[in-house]
């Protein structure tokens, strides 16, 4: 090949990398000053070079499960609790003084308490202090100590800082109110504001709230009290309301039968249902509770355990009454309880609750075991436990 010609094809190569180039750098220029890479319309890209928008995935929130709470009173063995079919054990009782401390029933108590505790977290199960009770420790009903400690706005804050204290220095889950009762409408007001209260001081630690309430129906006339007071705005600042649906004996004298018979916790139940719909509160909240123990038809006899009656015959657990000791006892059993726990969730309640579990039988004729059953019997379907949170 001459010079002319090895010149001639140096410039056509020279000239074809050029048009490459400027190509290149014009692509370019035009990305950079668009700043969007979504400007270049890319029509004949293979498939692999198409990224699908990314879009958010909805959240998926989980219901609340439904709560099987148990009161244990204090003596009680920790190691006789079935803590795998409950969700919340509630040790019962601390006990308020006057100037807004708080009492135990001594070392016992205590020692019992942080063996509940330790022996809750393997299973998972909330441990709570109750707070108040019918009796009190140094003698009597405990009204007058906690309508005094609640009162006042001083004795009042200090009780708050002495529950909150014990349940950081104990390591329990929360606490629970059992005031009873609230017997006008000012011992309601300071209940609401001890509520309000403690929740302020509960809520950012994790920790929950509970109260107890009255069941608010007469056993016998089936229809609504006045003498027990609560504030609609107390039940914003709590977890759970614990209604103690049963003690209907004392209605009118005292009849066994009425200690809390089905026809009377329908009434409770659409009492309690009506009236958080009224005043649009969560039933979630409203917890069903059932006794574990049978009264006497004679007066001068004690009360028996479930445990007790089981004991006597495990056929007494199909029936809801039982002669022995010489008197009629009348109690719930398993079919009574399964029909109850069944009324709550249809109501929309959120669970149920035991006094107390110190009481109920051992093995197949558990009642903790058989509204356990129940409750889960209920969530088997998981769309009804399950909703879509829209995305921010």
């Amino acid at each position: 090949m001459n010079k002319r010609n090895l010149l001639f094809a140096l410039v056509i190569i020279i000239t074809f990398i050029g048009g490459i180039l400027t190509g290149v750098l014009y692509s370019t220029n035009i990305a950079t000053e668009n700043n969007d890479t979504k400007s270049i319309n890319i029509v004949n890209a293979p498939k692999s070079a198409l990224k699908p928008e990314e879009k958010a995935l909805p959240e998926i929130e989980k219901a609340r499960s439904k709560a099987l709470i148990a009161y244990v009173q204090d003596f009680r063995d920790p190691n006789g609790i079935e803590y795998a079919k409950l969700t919340h054990v509630i040790f019962s009782f601390a006990h308020p003084t006057k100037e807004g401390g708080i009492l135990l029933n001594g070392d016992p108590a205590l020692k019992n308490l942080r063996a509940t505790v330790a022996i809750a977290k393997k299973y998972h199960t909330k441990v709570i202090l109750g707070v108040g009770g019918w009796f009190h420790i140094n003698g009597g009903e405990s009204y007058p100590y906690f309508k005094a400690a609640i009162s006042n706005s001083a004795t009042r804050a200090k009780l708050v800082q002495e529950l909150t204290s014990f349940a950081d220095r104990e390591n329990v889950d929360g606490i629970d109110i059992d005031f009873e009762h609230p017997r006008n409408k000012e011992d309601a007001a300071n209940l609401a504001a001890f509520t309000k209260e403690l929740s302020e001081q509960l809520h950012p630690k994790n920790k929950e709230l509970s109260v107890a309430v009255y069941a608010k129906i007469h056993a016998v006339t089936l229809t609504e009290t006045s003498f027990v007071n609560y504030e609609t705005a107390m039940f914003q600042h709590v977890d759970h309301v614990n209604i103690m649906a049963y003690d209907g004996q004392w209605d009118d004298g005292y009849h066994a039968a009425n200690l809390s018979p089905y026809p009377y916790t329908e009434k409770i139940v659409g009492y309690w249902a009506n009236y958080f719909e009224a005043n649009h509160l969560s039933k979630e909240k409203l917890v069903l509770g059932v006794p574990l123990y049978a009264q006497p038809e004679n007066p001068k006899i004690k009360q028996v355990s479930y445990e007790a009656i089981i004991n006597n015959n495990p056929a007494n657990a199909a029936s809801d009454t039982v002669k022995m000791n010489g008197t009629t006892y009348y109690y719930n059993g398993e079919t009574t309880m399964k029909k109850k726990t069944k009324l709550a969730l249809n109501h929309g309640f959120g669970g149920m609750m035991l006094w107390e579990a110190g009481l109920d039988a051992k093995g197949a004729h558990s009642l903790t075991g058989t509204i356990s059953a129940e409750l889960k019997n209920s969530s088997n379907d998981p769309v009804k436990y399950y909703t879509m949170k829209k995305n921010k």
